[in-house]
């Protein structure tokens, strides 16, 4: 029997948990539930003889992260295929399809958000192997979660009968928004209705069939694309033009809504979409008092609280069912029972023009990652790490000079027709316009402190000569 193929969608900004989650490194990127990141502990659970080497469908801006975090979870042979704009789930799966079905179109795809925790792995491969005799037999298969609670953020599923000769699968009634919280009530109590994972099994074959009957502009769309694509390092490039021209499209609406080939697993796994703070609070190990904590944190008479301190102490007095957030430059601090509501201040700050609503203060790079420390009229001091091995690209700037003082570590420095080493306590100055690198030849980290100086002192001031990375 063929391995199940793992198709992992990496698209979404998590923003219902900034200030942590934010689009330049959003939530499946963090360790949120266990030691591992999100998309690391996705992947681990397809990784075994059952299963091929994963796709990874992302933002091209996330693809360096993706790929070291995979490498990092001793994930081995994935393909990470860049979407070139965002469409939704429906062209995202579809690429994956396609690309899959140049060499197998019967092949099993299993499609799963890279952000969703889940608590019994064991009992999660058991519905999945029921899920595929069920896509091997021509269906588009979901699962559906066991409720918990009359929960209102989610989709719910009516499960019918049994389908014979498929144990464990269920026919699909109909598919049923996010309801109020009276019928969400009534959905708990008649037993009949599971929450929607949003998680899919089928075959390339069976899914392409499907698209080209209920959403037939999607396909060429991708088909185009995939034809059109090339190989950039380690990732796969969709055709943009092509890619583009399709519509975006959830995999809902395209296809598990219409379709007469809809079947469900019904599981109880322990699954949460780890969609607000809530929901890790309600995943999280409490303490006597039902608090949630992680790192700098002293509590005084705080009952049912979630609180992160990043970067700092965190005090909390007195206060229950609270959700304290706080990062290096941003706090966020609410009623727990206000945790969707977290969107609404990220769309204010956006609409602000404030950087804080979708960028970290640590800006992360395939070389390695930069931080600001101080920012003035005219100057700025950051905070540069690059790993061994790694290298800037080639550069100039046309509105600022540089001044590098290595703190640790060794630096091997380009600037215009001289290269030099520089170790701890020593520095050079780059001139406005001169074209420079920075490389660690060395086995440690190498971190040297910038002071930047001059009219401009944006990340877009680069002038790209060559680059490592394959970056314009």
């Amino acid at each position: 029997m063929t391995q199940i193929v793992p198709v992992i969608l990496s698209g979404g900004s998590g923003t219902r948990l900034w200030p942590v989650s934010r689009e330049s490194f959003p939530k499946q990127l963090w360790p949120l539930v266990s030691d591992r990141t999100m998309i690391q502990e996705t992947a681990l659970r397809a990784k075994g003889p059952d299963f091929a080497p994963p796709i990874v469908v992302c933002n091209q801006e996330h693809r360096f992260l993706i790929a070291e975090q995979l490498r990092g979870a001793g994930i081995e042979g994935a393909r990470i295929v860049l979407e070139p704009v965002g469409r939704n789930s429906a062209p995202a799966i579809a690429a994956a399809a396609v690309l899959v079905a140049e060499e197998n179109p019967d092949a099993v795809l299993w499609m799963m958000a890279a952000d969703a925790a889940i608590a019994d792995v064991p009992a999660l491969l058991i519905a999945l192997g029921h899920a595929a005799a069920a896509a091997r037999a021509g269906k588009i298969v979901t699962f559906g979660m066991k409720p918990t609670a009359p929960e209102i953020g989610y989709g719910y599923i009516e499960q019918g009968p049994e389908l014979p000769g498929l144990p464990g699968v269920r026919s699909v009634a109909r598919f049923l928004e996010k309801p109020d919280a009276a019928t969400a009530a009534a959905f708990v109590a008649g037993g009949q209705h599971l929450w929607n994972s949003g998680m899919f099994v089928f075959t390339a074959r069976t899914l392409m069939e499907e698209l080209d009957t209920h959403a037939p502009d999607v396909l060429p769309a991708v088909r185009a694309s995939v034809a059109a694509r090339h190989t950039d390092l380690d990732f796969i490039r969709l055709g943009v033009e092509q890619f583009a021209a399709g519509p975006s499209i959830s995999l809902d609406y395209a296809v598990a809504e219409r379709t007469s080939r809809a079947a469900v697993v019904p599981a109880d796994i322990g699954w949460s979409d780890v969609g607000s703070w809530s929901a890790l609070w309600e995943l999280g190990a409490k303490d006597a008092a039902g608090n949630v904590t992680l790192g700098d944190v002293v509590l005084e008479g705080a009952e049912n609280c979630y609180v992160r301190a990043d970067n700092k102490l965190a005090a909390v007095i007195g206060l229950k069912d609270v959700v304290l957030v706080s990062t290096e430059d941003a706090v966020l601090a609410m009623h727990r029972d206000h945790a969707q509501d977290v969107k609404k201040i990220v769309d204010r700050l956006k609409a602000a023009g404030r950087s804080e609503a979708t960028a970290h203060n640590r800006g992360h790079r395939p070389w390695g990652f930069y931080e600001s420390l101080i920012q003035g009229d005219r100057f700025q001091v950051k905070r540069i790490v690059v790993q061994p091995g790694r290298q800037l690209s080639l550069q100039s700037h046309y509105h600022r000079a540089e001044h590098w003082v290595v703190v640790n570590g060794t630096a091997r420095v380009t600037r215009d027709s001289e290269t030099m080493i520089l170790r701890e306590n020593e520095s050079v100055y780059l001139p406005l316009g001169c074209v420079h690198r920075l490389e660690n030849p060395g086995k440690i980290p190498l971190t040297l402190i910038e002071v930047q100086a001059g009219a401009y002192l944006g990340e877009d001031d680069i002038v790209r000569y060559e680059d490592t990375y394959g970056r314009a």
